[in-house]
């Protein structure tokens, strides 16, 4: 019996055929995936190209076997779905936390459509993550329904419950600003509920905001001259996104922030170790990248994208040390990113089969130290939708 049969389900709505789309690029056309930091012994490079191998050798890497009838609040079926089981809270539940300020019209007007927030709205709920999105928007309802956080309409329907975007939006698929202006709906109505829905700045934010922005004005790479809109375009930007963007958007989306910490989760984007580079602590990452989005020029801009599309520094006999010093310098105990897709992080992206990537869950690896959260949607993957923690 498959993990499948066992956890019989609705196949995830499909937008149409996702047209194959390797790791980000420079526009200058080759992968950006650099050596591992001189500190740390060992590098990608050094993994066997077999796709067995490479499953056996990143740091302890396993399979999250997680499957879609996990819920922990009631939530109402929609013709086609399984019925969503309630699990009872229990003294193991996360903390009470600070929600943070109310959301401003400026910032989201989805919060003027939903009533205030009840002022006694009880315990805090689960908390989960959500992989990277890049415009399949369908796909990303059915996922999100599918956990109980939505309901059949795309409205939120998780009382207190939690949730995290892991970035990367737009780009690729069909409708990124429509996934947007989801997660931005989303967020007021949660708030409304004694939740909350928020998101992190993934690499394509700061390449999509760039391209609005800087256009075809050069800037300085690393391999010459270069510009924000070729970089975009060469990245699967859809000129449909750029056309439809609106000033509440660019709003939200530049201070999103880069980096947080969730029950004993530090949530990233990208695994890379460039966050290091931007400060001490969570507040002196965010602050940086904030101020560089509101002050500097298309130079500093370009060097952000670059340095957060760097990637697979959790990979090989050398992750566990690299997110290790993540985890010391900003804490939590284990470190949850989108960024790479699965099927890149196991290898089988490598195999010539023609059958889509197997992504049955979250992937583990680093020692545990690391779970990957992007499923590869783009690649006729999965879009993931998890609660943490998971084991």
């Amino acid at each position: 019996m498959t993990p499948e049969d066992r956890f019989s389900g609705p196949e995830p709505h499909r937008t149409g055929p996702h047209p194959h789309q390797d790791l980000d690029v420079l526009p200058y056309g080759s992968y950006f995936e650099p050596n591992q930091p001189q500190e740390y012994p060992g590098s990608p490079e050094d993994q066997p190209d077999e796709p067995d191998a490479a499953f056996h050798g990143y740091g302890g890497a396993r399979y999250l076997e997680q499957h879609w009838p996990v819920a922990g609040h009631e939530a109402p079926q929609a013709a086609g779905y399984p019925p969503f089981q309630p699990v009872a809270r229990t003294a193991d539940d996360p903390p009470t936390i600070e929600l943070g300020p109310p959301l401003s019209l400026e910032d989201n007007p989805y919060a003027a459509t939903v009533p205030a927030q009840a002022t006694d709205p009880g315990p805090v709920g689960p908390l989960y993550v959500v992989g990277d999105v890049h415009g399949y928007l369908d796909e990303l309802l059915t996922a999100l329904h599918q956990q109980g956080l939505v309901d059949s309409e795309g409205h939120w329907s998780a009382g207190r419950a939690r949730v995290w975007f892991l970035g990367d939006f737009t780009d690729r698929g069909p409708d990124g600003i429509g996934v947007i202006d989801l997660v931005m709906q989303l967020a007021a109505e949660a708030a409304a509920a004694g939740g909350y829905c928020r998101a992190l700045m993934g690499n394509h934010e700061l390449l999509f905001l760039g391209a609005h922005r800087y256009g075809d004005e050069p800037v300085q790479s690393t391999a010459g001259t270069a510009s924000f809109r070729a970089a975009w375009l060469l990245n699967g930007g859809q000129q449909q996104d750029l056309e439809r963007l609106q000033g509440h958007h660019i709003s939200w989306l530049k201070r999103l922030p880069a980096i947080a910490l969730e029950d004993d989760h530090l949530l990233l984007h990208s695994d890379t170790t460039a966050y290091l580079e931007y400060g001490s602590s969570i507040d002196e990452v965010n602050d940086a990248v904030h101020d560089l989005l509101a002050d500097e020029g298309a130079d500093e801009w370009w060097d952000a994208f670059r340095r957060f599309t760097k990637r697979f520094a959790f990979r090989g006999t050398a992750g566990p040390m690299a997110a290790g010093e993540l985890l010391a310098t900003y804490g939590g105990h284990r470190v949850v990113h989108g960024h790479s897709p699965i099927p890149y992080l196991t290898g089988e992206a490598n195999a010539d089969s023609g059958e889509p990537p197997y992504v049955p869950g979250p992937y583990i690896y680093a020692d545990e130290l690391a779970v990957a959260m992007d499923g590869g949607v783009t690649m006729e993957g999965k879009l993931l939708v998890a609660r943490l923690p998971v084991d």
